[in-house]
């Protein structure tokens, strides 16, 4: 499996980064990297984590399954963070002279599952705060660009602190206290209606096969990639990187 990069980085692609706060990067990642990550997420579904969630649970039994912080017993992800070139990808892209990996995470959808995670930022449920984030989204299947990760492009540069959703919500199996957010106190700025005017909001996406992969600032305001057909499941790997501004910041609100 080949540490370099795989094709160069083009300016316009940093700026769009930089710009946008989310840029589509094609094969950037060859198939022996996809392979080994496959090989990885069977192992991780069948000894999931005490991170593990199942965030929807249809009446067909069709499931979205999350977990995350599972390389440290998954010999295909740890070989992936630390001799894959998502670490370059993610250092160009900042302009970052310290590249710090932060967690991974893996999000597995049933075929045909119509869920479709709500829009939210990332960085207000984490325990860092600084601009020099870089979220890499790495399908291992192909997906369509109406079932791919959607973005609103700018949103990353916002003043505003919104009040997120609370992912304890999704939760199917009553379990209680889990995932909590709660923004009382702290904002009661609302997050916005992407979904009634997309057009509005200028929202992103793309159609992908596995070796492309989607970086994106954890402050750019996300959602979607659900709602697939029938035949067609959806299994993401993402690694998430932190430049030279971030420090520690332990937030109220979860």
């Amino acid at each position: 499996m080949n540490s370099e990069v795989k094709r160069s980085i083009s300016e316009d692609e940093v700026a769009a980064f930089d710009r946008d706060g989310v840029v589509m990067l094609p094969d950037m990642f060859d198939g022996d990297w996809i392979q080994s990550l496959n090989q990885g997420l069977i192992k991780n579904c069948n000894l999931p984590t005490g991170r593990s969630r199942v965030w929807d649970r249809d009446e067909h039994g069709r499931t979205m399954f999350y977990d995350a912080q599972a390389w440290q017993g998954i010999e295909e992800y740890q070989n992936f963070i630390f001799n894959s070139p998502a670490a370059a990808i993610a250092g160009q892209l900042m302009q970052s002279s310290c590249i710090n990996f932060f967690f991974d995470a893996v999000f597995i959808r049933s075929p045909g599952s119509q869920f479709a995670t709500p829009w939210h930022q990332d960085e207000p449920y984490w325990s860092v705060e600084g601009y020099n984030t870089c979220s890499i989204w790495m399908p291992l299947v192909p997906v369509k660009r109406e079932n791919a990760l959607a973005f609103v492009p700018g949103s990353h540069r916002l003043d505003s602190i919104f009040c997120q959703y609370n992912f304890g919500n999704l939760n199917p199996d009553g379990v209680e206290n889990v995932d909590q957010t709660d923004y009382d106190g702290i904002t009661d700025v609302q997050f916005p209606d992407i979904d009634a005017d997309p057009e509005r909001y200028g929202v992103m996406s793309w159609d992908m096969q596995p070796g492309d992969c989607i970086a994106f600032n954890s402050r750019i305001m996300h959602g979607g990639s659900g709602k697939l057909d029938e035949d067609t499941e959806l299994r993401v790997f993402t690694t998430k990187w932190l430049g030279d501004d971030v420090y520690i910041n332990f937030r109220e609100c979860g």
